[in-house]
């Protein structure tokens, strides 16, 4: 002879679509500018100077890896941010990376950006 499991209680509809609509209801965080402290502020300040930074220059205040450093570069200062990130390379040198002055990067919503990779 087994035993069975107790029934589970479900909740009934009508107060999943209450959760559902308490949460739509609510405006979408505003992207603020990141704290004094952080190590993303650290490294906006570095790329803001106008000398730039390099990786490891912004490895070496971080301590975060290389690949890191390009993901932050990529994710966070270009699309989260909205920043313009200028890339130049000298000939005997590491590459410097800089967030240049003027507009944000992005021309406008997702969908337009989507044939951006064809051209």
């Amino acid at each position: 002879m087994t035993k069975s499991k107790p029934a589970r209680k479900v909740k009934p509809a009508v107060v999943a679509t209450k959760i559902l609509r308490k949460t739509a209801d609510r405006p979408k965080a505003i992207q603020s500018k990141p704290r004094a402290n952080s190590k993303q502020a650290e490294v906006v300040g570095l790329l803001r100077r106008p000398q730039g930074a390099t990786i490891s220059a912004i490895m070496k205040a971080t301590g975060w890896q290389p690949h890191s450093v390009r993901g932050f570069l990529a994710g966070v200062v270009r699309k989260k941010l909205d920043l313009i990130l200028e890339s130049e390379k000298p000939d005997d040198g590491d590459r410097i990376y800089r967030i240049a002055p003027g507009e944000p990067s992005k021309p406008g919503p997702k969908a337009d950006r989507s044939n951006r990779r064809a051209a």
